[in-house]
């Protein structure tokens, strides 16, 4: 039995993994996803929504849990779980890192987006007049996050959960990560090989920087838990149980 705890991204919320918890659940596992705040259920106000509230939204999570967690991160989760293990890394048992931000010490989500050429969504989001927030627009969800998405019903289903008004601060807050509390954490990345958010290039880039002793590869976008659902779920019980990656 693995403590699994998962972390969405930006314009997200715990509603990404709903589906995936009860399969989890009847393999034996404890598996729980939260909503950040100023995400889903939780209304906290843009002024707010900041990477120390998320980071410290999830080790309240994280502490609440009896026993050591496999910690999953999606996206911009990549960043706020790397913090996390860094406060409390004797809780962690493992990161694993969706398609997800890597960052080395100082930098910032926004940083590792300016310097991917290929990422598509940073140029796509449209900020509000002080910059505090920013939107993404349905055609940009259908063409960028969720373009690999066949089933149409699907693409109904979710797009219209990413119309919320995404904090921008999070972005722009340098991480601080060191080699002796964030770097003692075993860590494993989900490559994304169609990712039009955050290029493959940017993603190996990322895994370069610290020791990532597990990497999965998977031909999907941004959102392998939409796309191919199955396989992600099959992937993450691997992980689970420990079994060795397939690179």
């Amino acid at each position: 039995m693995t403590n699994l705890l998962f972390i969405h991204g930006a314009f997200g919320g715990a509603w990404e993994f709903d589906e995936f918890i009860e399969t989890l659940t009847k393999q034996g596992h404890r598996a729980q996803a939260i909503d950040l705040p100023g995400h889903g259920h939780n209304t906290a106000p843009i002024p707010e929504v900041t990477m120390a509230a998320y980071v410290d939204r999830v080790i309240e999570a994280a502490l609440a849990i009896e026993g050591p967690i496999v910690l999953v991160g999606h996206s911009l989760a990549g960043a706020i779980i790397s913090q996390v293990a860094e406060r409390i890394p004797d809780k962690i048992e493992r990161l694993v890192y969706v398609a997800a931000t890597l960052p080395k010490n100082g930098e910032s989500v926004l940083g590792l987006m300016q310097s991917d050429e290929g990422g598509q969504l940073l140029p796509n989001i449209v900020f509000s007049e002080d910059g505090s927030f920013a939107t993404v627009g349905e055609e940009h969800v259908k063409d960028l996050l969720l373009h690999d998405v066949r089933e149409p019903e699907r693409v109904a289903k979710f797009t219209p959960n990413f119309a919320i008004e995404q904090a921008t601060e999070p972005f722009m807050a340098p991480v601080k990560l060191t080699d002796a509390a964030f770097g003692s954490v075993p860590k494993t990345y989900i490559r994304a090989s169609l990712d039009k958010v955050m290029t493959l290039s940017l993603q190996d880039r990322m895994i370069s920087s610290w020791e990532v002793e597990q990497i999965y590869t998977l031909k999907s976008g941004h959102f392998p838990m939409m796309s191919i659902p199955d396989r992600f779920v099959e992937v993450i019980s691997e992980i689970a149980a420990g079994a060795p990656a397939l690179v």
